[in-house]
């Protein structure tokens, strides 16, 4: 009898370290689909600036952020009616040359002679916040320039939809750059990213963030 209420008892276990193995298996694989969705409607929405400076000096970093301004001035000028990130990236294609040349000028009338590279690619980015707006990491298209060696820290925020100019300080992004981002997501996507004041909400995005930093996710495009 107890041989049998053994067998019994064994099996009950099994069965329901099965169904816990399998419940786990579960959540993890909705977890990642979930992520995965979230985080290529991210990627596909946005185009970001990343500028690299020579090194970690004082004077190159400062140069870092002159060369940032200049960028972002004309940039915000091209693509003042642009629509959509793919009407954002095809103007900053057409105008390789000219955000090369602003750079490389802002360099040499700053006194440096450094060299620039310009390019428009898929890049990694960890996690940033533009006032009440949080970009998880991630793959983005984005708007690079290396100055000089390019072993210094680096800048980026978006230029479409254009977060470029928010003062992170004040912890207010424009209700037109909102609205333009808003059109471009959905609203469960939406609301991860504006730093609403909820639990689920904060769930959801460190659950995008822990994926992504452990390289989980599909890496780049």
């Amino acid at each position: 009898m107890k041989t049998l209420l053994n067998i019994i008892c064994s099996k009950k276990v099994k069965y329901s370290l099965i169904l816990i193995i399998l419940l786990i298996i579960y959540i993890f694989i909705s977890a990642f689909f979930y992520v995965t969705a979230i985080s290529n409607d991210l990627e596909n929405s946005i185009f970001r600036l990343h500028v690299i400076a020579n090194s970690d000096s004082v004077e190159d970093q400062n140069l870092k952020y002159i060369v940032r301004d200049n960028l972002i001035s004309y940039m915000n000028e091209l693509s003042a009616n642009a629509k959509t990130k793919e009407e954002a990236i095809e103007i900053a294609k057409e105008h390789t040359d000219e955000f090369y040349n602003i750079a490389k000028k802002t360099i040499i009338d700053n006194g440096y002679n450094y060299d620039v590279t310009v390019e428009i690619g898929n890049f990694d980015f960890p996690t940033k916040h533009y006032g009440d707006i949080s970009i998880p990491a991630g793959y983005y298209d984005a708007l690079r320039v290396k100055i000089g060696s390019a072993q210094g820290q680096n800048w980026w925020c978006v230029m479409f939809p254009p977060l470029c100019f928010v003062n992170v300080t004040s912890g207010i992004v424009p209700d037109e750059s909102k609205e333009l981002l808003e059109s471009q997501l959905n609203e469960e996507e939406y609301n991860i990213i504006s730093n609403k004041d909820s639990s689920e909400i904060k769930f959801k995005f460190k659950l995008i963030e822990l994926l992504q930093n452990t390289n989980i996710l599909t890496a780049k495009k």
